[in-house]
C-alpha cells in the first residue's frame, strides 16, 4: 500500500495521485479535442444522469463479537462502530448540500440501474463523480474512479481503471460515460489504492435492463434479466444481494493512522448489502437512485418501520442510517423472483436457499446460452461465487401453507463462520429471508429491493 517507488522518494499513493491529476487534465482536454462524436460530447457535457461523491464516514456492526481494540472502533460517533470510506448519491442536491455530505458514505454504495444502449434511439448514460475528500484522514488525498467491473466497452471515459484511464482529485469531479451494450448484473468500484479502497467499501452494483423489457407477450409482467426471445428470464420483482467482508483491523487502521498488512486479511464480519443479519431484513432506507429520500440538507435519512395500515412509523433504525438496502425478500405465491448476486469480498461465497431451487440464467452478465444459442441454464440450491463473480438467478415462489401471513425460507451462506460471524446466538452474517405471502398480498415494487408493502 505504501511501497515506495526507488529514487522518487515518494509512494505509491502520492504517484497515483499525481497520475489522476494529469489523466483528468489530459482526459478532458482529449474530450474537448473531439474524441467522441458530436452527440456523444452533447451527452457528455450536460447534466448527468446521475451524480456520486467518494468519501468517508462510519457504519454499524453489532458489538459481538468484540475484537479489542480494532471494534467497535472508540472513535465511532453513537450508535456506528465502524470506519468506512465510500461512495454517496448526491444526484438532485446543490452545491451547499454536496459538500455537506463529506464523511458520510454509505456501504454498500448506491444501487443503480441503466437500460440497455439502443442503437435506434441513441443515448449514453452519464455519471459525474466527485472526491469530497476524507474527513477523518486529510493526510490522505487519494484520488477516486468509477470502475464498472466487467463492462466491455473499454475505454479510459467508461472504465476507471487509473493505469489508463481517469482518477478523480480531491475536491475535483468528472462525468463519465457509458454505453451500456450488454444486460445484466454488473459491480462497480473505486480502482484506485484498490485493495484498500474496495475493501473499506467503495463497492456497490449495478445492473443493464434488456431491450426486451416492456414486452408483455413473452411474460407478463414484461420484466425480463436477457433479452431471451421466449420469456424464460422473465420476472415479477427483483431483488439485488451484493456480497462484502469487513476486516475490523484493517478498518480500525485507517482510522487511527496506521497501516494494515493485507497479506494477514482474515475479515470478522461477512455482509449481504452492507449489513449483517438480522439487519439485513430491516426496512430499506433511500434506496431508489433516481428519487431518493433525504433530509433537508441532504443526509441519508435512517430507514423506518411503519404500520401496514395507518403506515405511521412504529420503529426507526438509526444505527443504519449509511447501510440503507434492505436484503428481505417479499413475494406473493406463484411469483418469479429474480435474485441478483454479486460480490466484492475477497472470499468465495456459497449462497443457499433452503427448499427453494435457484434457476441460473445468467452469470458475468452474460446469458446461459452456448455458443449455438443452446440453453445452459441450471438448477441449484447453492450458488459458489468467487471473488468479482455475479450471478442472475430466478426462484419461483411455493404455494403458501398454513395460517400463518407468510411462509419464511433462509438464503444464507452455506459456510457458518460467514453466515454467524461467531456472534453470539449463532446469527451476524450473510443471511436474510424470502417470505412468500398468499397470491395478492404483495403490491407491486416500486424499485429494485422495494418490499411491496
Amino acid at each position: 500500500m505504501s511501497d515506495s517507488i526507488q529514487g522518487r522518494g515518494f509512494d505509491r499513493r502520492r504517484f497515483l495521485q499525481l497520475a489522476g491529476g494529469t489523466a483528468l487534465a489530459t482526459g478532458v482536454g482529449a474530450w474537448a479535442g473531439g474524441w467522441l462524436a458530436p452527440e456523444e460530447a452533447r451527452s457528455a457535457t450536460g447534466p448527468a444522469d446521475l451524480y456520486l461523491g467518494g468519501t468517508d464516514g462510519w457504519m454499524y456492526l453489532p458489538p459481538t463479537p468484540e475484537i479489542p481494540p480494532f471494534h467497535p472502533d472508540v472513535l465511532a460517533p453513537d450508535p456506528f462502530t465502524t470506519y468506512i470510506f465510500g461512495f454517496r448519491n448526491l444526484t438532485g442536491l446543490d452545491q451547499t448540500q454536496r459538500l455537506a455530505q463529506k464523511n458520510k458514505a454509505q456501504h454498500s454504495a448506491p444501487l443503480f440501474w441503466v437500460p440497455q444502449y439502443d442503437p435506434a434511439v441513441p443515448r449514453d448514460f452519464t455519471v459525474t463523480l466527485t472526491n469530497l475528500g476524507l474527513a477523518l484522514r486529510p493526510d490522505l488525498f487519494d484520488a477516486h474512479t468509477l470502475h464498472w467491473h466487467g463492462f466491455r466497452n473499454v475505454i479510459p471515459f467508461f472504465d476507471g481503471e487509473p493505469t489508463g484511464s481517469v482518477s478523480v482529485p480531491a475536491g475535483r469531479e468528472f462525468t463519465y460515460v457509458y454505453r451500456p451494450r450488454d444486460p445484466g448484473t454488473y459491480m462497480y468500484h473505486c480502482h484506485v489504492e484498490d485493495v484498500e479502497h474496495v475493501h473499506m467499501g467503495m463497492t456497490g452494483m449495478v445492473f443493464v435492463r434488456p431491450l426486451q423489457d416492456g414486452n408483455t407477450t413473452l411474460y407478463p409482467s414484461g420484466q425480463y434479466l436477457y433479452n431471451d426471445g421466449d420469456g424464460s428470464t422473465g420476472f415479477d420483482r427483483e431483488f439485488s444481494m451484493f456480497l462484502s467482508e469487513v476486516w475490523a483491523e484493517a478498518h480500525w487502521a485507517d482510522a487511527h493512522i496506521q497501516l494494515p498488512e493485507w497479506t494477514d486479511y482474515r475479515p470478522d464480519f461477512s455482509l449481504l448489502n452492507g449489513r449483517v443479519y438480522p439487519d439485513t431484513i430491516a426496512p430499506n432506507g433511500s434506496v431508489d437512485p433516481f428519487h431518493p429520500e433525504r433530509a433537508g440538507d441532504g443526509d441519508l435519512v435512517a430507514p423506518v418501520r411503519r404500520d401496514p395500515v395507518t403506515n405511521e412509523v412504529v420503529e426507526t433504525f438509526p444505527h443504519l442510517q449509511y447501510q440503507p438496502i434492505s436484503s428481505l425478500v417479499n413475494c406473493n405465491a406463484g411469483e418469479r423472483v429474480a435474485l441478483r448476486f454479486a460480490n466484492l469480498g475477497f472470499r468465495e461465497a456459497a449462497m443457499t436457499t433452503t427448499g427453494l431451487p435457484m434457476k441460473v440464467v445468467g452469470r458475468d452478465a452474460t446469458p446461459m446460452r452456448g455458443r449455438t444459442g443452446a440453453d445452459t441454464s441450471y438448477t441449484t440450491e447453492t450458488l459458489n461465487i468467487g471473488p468479482g463473480e455475479s450471478y442472475d438467478v430466478i426462484v419461483t415462489a411455493p404455494p403458501h401453507s398454513g395460517s400463518d401471513p407468510f411462509d419464511t425460507y433462509l438464503l444464507y451462506n452455506r459456510s457458518y463462520t460467514r453466515s454467524a460471524n461467531l456472534a453470539s446466538g449463532g446469527y451476524g452474517g450473510q443471511t436474510t429471508e424470502i417470505r412468500v405471502y398468499p397470491p395478492g398480498s404483495v403490491g407491486a415494487q416500486a424499485y429494485p429491493n422495494d418490499w411491496g408493502i
